[in-house]
């Protein structure tokens, strides 16, 4: 298929179809684990073995030179995702070209030579799941979908509800009741519709599946269900600014946390993409997993040495992590292990600790999930798993003000004083 250009032209797939460019490069729906292919639609499981579909594309050329006369947001990579050439003149928060933060304090810290922290923070709704929604709803709009939904440990329902008002479609978001007061507030704010489930992500998950076979949920896109192919390439976006930023070249190492998975299996996508294109150079680098020992089925099934997951019920701080049978966890083994990487976890007293870290030496506030990639970070350098000579990333995926419950039991002042600086100078002796 022709690279997509700033035109919309016609193209033949693969499978004899004639494509109007609204999903770029796309060619197909392709099964992870038979590799049956199937048209573009709305579809997440395959109709042969019920494996997970993905999105498969026939690319044309790209240039680093086409890439960085683009936005500075997702869009620059529009030749690589399942989106129209023309995708940023449309209404929505173009999120993405997040800082790549050189943490040079943390490194002493931790006595690493050269350490990076993709800040993913700096996002519209304050994570990295702007990126996924975004692609989310191009799909939801070529497909007619009137209702964006999904189900969520938290960031993604602030992410879907303030995509959608963007976009002016309705949104209905689902969420475990027990969720973080503030994610709840900022689901809410954009309007749409929020609702509570009793039970865990992973009861929320199952009865979104339930809800898409029934007359209610008709003409709903489900950003993490019948939409996920599309929205899981989002994730892919980190994988190329990673690079670009480090000038065109992929890390040593990189440190990524697991809820679903689905995120680290796609920068290793993203990854090997630019490698077949020839934007980076072919070199070997290791991908290492980070989890919260209250909801670990990765880390525990690596540790074991096994290649299925036993799903857990999750009970950690890192509630945006808090996903017990993680859809994408065997792929997780799979990637770790080819790499040369590692899965590891870190208890939610190390995940606090890593949080007040991070932000102590870089001034980065990260949530309950950038504590626990920093706090495994830390883990795998004392263990002599992770190269400390080696050029690492470590991804904060959210902002601290999403999880302030995590750190807030020893907040408080200094010092309270008279207004005087006898009273300052006793304080400060």
């Amino acid at each position: 298929m022709a690279l997509a250009t700033t035109e919309t032209t016609e193209t033949t797939t693969a499978l004899g179809r004639v494509e109007d460019g609204r999903f770029g490069p796309a060619a197909a729906l392709s099964c992870r684990e038979c590799g049956a292919r199937s048209e573009l639609g709305p579809s997440f499981a395959c109709i042969e073995c019920f494996g997970p579909l993905e999105i498969a594309y026939e690319f044309g050329r790209v240039t680093r030179e086409q890439i960085a006369e683009g936005p500075t947001n997702i869009w620059r990579y529009r030749s690589l995702l399942p989106v129209p050439a023309d995708v940023a003149t449309k209404p929505n928060l173009a999120p993405g070209w997040t800082k790549l933060v050189k943490a040079d304090n943390l490194a002493r810290e931790l006595g690493i030579r050269s350490l990076h922290v993709k800040d993913d923070s700096g996002n519209p709704t304050h994570s990295f799941k702007d990126r996924v929604v975004a692609i989310a709803v191009e799909a939801a709009r070529n497909f007619g979908f009137h209702t964006l939904s999904c189900s969520s440990t938290g960031n993604l329902a602030g992410a879907v509800t303030a995509a959608a008002a963007r976009a002016g479609l309705d949104a209905c978001v689902f969420i475990p009741a027990d969720l973080e007061q503030a994610k709840i507030v900022m689901a809410s704010v954009y309007g749409g519709r929020l609702v509570g489930i009793e039970g865990t992500y992973d009861d929320v998950n199952r009865f979104c599946s339930e809800l898409i076979g029934d007359e209610l949920g008709d003409q709903w896109g489900f950003v993490n269900v019948n939409l996920r192919p599309y929205y899981a390439e989002g994730s892919k976006t980190l994988a190329y600014e990673i690079a670009e930023q480090l000038g065109w070249r992929i890390p040593d190492q990189i440190v990524i946390p697991v809820a679903s998975g689905s995120q680290l299996t796609k920068i290793d996508k993203g990854f090997k993409e630019l490698i077949q294109l020839g934007l980076v150079e072919d070199r070997p680098y290791k991908i290492f997993a980070a989890q919260a020992e209250g909801c670990a089925p990765v880390s525990a099934a690596y540790k074991a040495g096994h290649d299925v997951i036993r799903p857990v019920k999750p009970d950690t701080i890192a509630k945006s992590l808090a996903i017990g049978n993680p859809a994408d966890g065997p792929y997780v083994l799979d990637i770790t292990r080819r790499t040369g990487g590692a899965v590891e976890d870190v208890t939610d007293a190390e995940i606090v600790d890593a949080i007040r870290l991070l932000a102590r030496t870089e001034g980065i506030f990260a949530e309950t999930a950038g504590g626990v990639t920093v706090g495994v970070l830390r883990k795998l350098v004392a263990s002599g798993r992770l190269d400390p000579d080696a050029e690492t990333v470590v991804l904060n995926t959210g902002d601290g003000l999403k999880t302030l419950d995590a750190v807030a039991g020893e907040a408080r002042p200094t010092a309270v004083i008279r207004p005087s600086l006898d009273a300052f100078r006793a304080v400060i002796a």
